[in-house]
């Protein structure tokens, strides 16, 4: 190899290293936002991330674009990169578009589900019935509902659905708590009535179902937030 090639193949391992830690951090990140362990409003230190994981700024920042492109970090001018905001009007617009976009990606996936998808969805469902606690439910329930989707030939429609779950990620985290365990039982329901019509390929029916749930969720969602500040 040739002293081109060999500086050539250098840059390129060093180029593969610093995408492959940009990605683990755009995770741990993502991970933390979603769980609540980061707030909305929260400033991102790019030196201590740098620090914690042993590497320079330009993989950080790299890990930051890439969560401000699914709508979790902003940068603002001259202030350094912040997790994102969504105010109540901005969460009840979501959920609106979220009612027609979700029952289309739904009845795109349901002809294409296998028996080891409808296997994972009764799992998740009996899981999500059994959670403990708060977090372990809304990571469920996420997952189950874009495992509903995600048979669905649909890239660009399932990227979006799953920014706007990342983006109001703390409203449902409120909204559960708010709820409560009693509360809860509703919501299992409503899940056991969808994977009922999922089983039987019912696209009309899992469609109508589905945006009942999102819509209920929302209305609940603008009556709670009347007196509750979230932020």
């Amino acid at each position: 190899m040739d002293e081109n090639s060999r500086s050539m193949s250098e840059r390129k391992q060093k180029s593969d290293t610093s995408t492959t830690m940009s990605m683990s951090i755009a995770s741990d990140i993502r991970a933390a936002v979603l769980s609540g362990e980061l707030t909305p409003g929260q400033r991102i230190r790019q030196e201590q991330l740098a620090e914690r994981y042993g590497t320079s700024r330009i993989p950080v920042r790299e890990a930051l674009r890439i969560l401000e492109r699914d709508g979790l970090v902003v940068f603002v001018p001259n202030n350094g990169a912040w997790i994102a905001e969504v105010d109540m009007t901005e969460c009840v617009e979501i959920y609106k578009i979220r009612e027609r976009l979700e029952p289309l990606a739904l009845s795109e996936s349901i002809p294409r589900m296998t028996p080891e998808t409808l296997k994972q969805l009764e799992e998740l469902h009996r899981d999500c019935e059994a959670a403990p606690d708060t977090e372990t439910f809304l990571r469920l329930d996420r997952e189950f509902h874009l495992l509903t989707y995600s048979c669905a030939a649909a890239p660009m429609l399932l990227s979006m659905i799953e920014r706007f779950w990342s983006t109001t990620q703390h409203y449902r985290r409120t909204y559960s708590n708010i709820l409560g365990a009693q509360g809860q039982w509703i919501i299992h329901a409503e899940h056991g009535l969808l994977l009922c019509a999922i089983s039987r390929k019912d696209c009309e029916e899992a469609e109508n179902l589905l945006r009942a749930h999102i819509r209920k969720t929302r209305t609940k969602l603008e009556q709670a937030f009347c007196s509750v500040d979230v932020h």
